[in-house]
């Protein structure tokens, strides 16, 4: 059973920090891609970065270029993102998922969402002015 799971999130200052993780498990190709969204109260979910897990080739919305950073460990089975000089409409739960039935990572944030395979549960980051 294919099963992702969020942590690292938590309340931190404007201009700070978070290291997001999505441990993998039930993972029996590499053909998966990792995609980080994340929705905002109010606001429609948005996809923020991807990465392939056979090429690691890597996508960023323009929101976050810049100062995120979406990588992965094979060996931990992890994949992570990095989230620096964090502002407050950053504010939001993060979610990772998986999809398999992918052209490129750049329109991968432009699947339905009902393509990605796989959720985990989400993590809240909330920034603070």
């Amino acid at each position: 059973e294919v099963q992702l799971v969020e942590s690292g999130g938590g309340l931190v200052q404007a201009g700070g920090s978070l290291r997001l993780s999505c441990a993998l498990s039930g993972f029996t190709s590499d053909r998966y891609a990792i995609i980080w969204l994340r929705q905002a109260p109010g606001k429609k979910r948005e996809g923020v970065s991807c990465i392939s897990l056979s090429d690691s080739s890597t996508y960023y919305a323009d929101s976050v270029k810049g100062r995120f950073t979406i990588s992965s460990d094979n060996a931990e089975k992890t994949v992570y993102l990095e989230m620096n000089d964090l502002k407050p409409e950053d504010t939001a739960v993060y979610y990772c998922a998986a999809v398999t039935d992918w052209t490129t990572v750049e329109n991968i944030g432009t699947m339905p969402e009902y393509e990605y395979e796989h959720w985990g549960h989400g993590t809240q980051v909330t920034v603070s002015s």
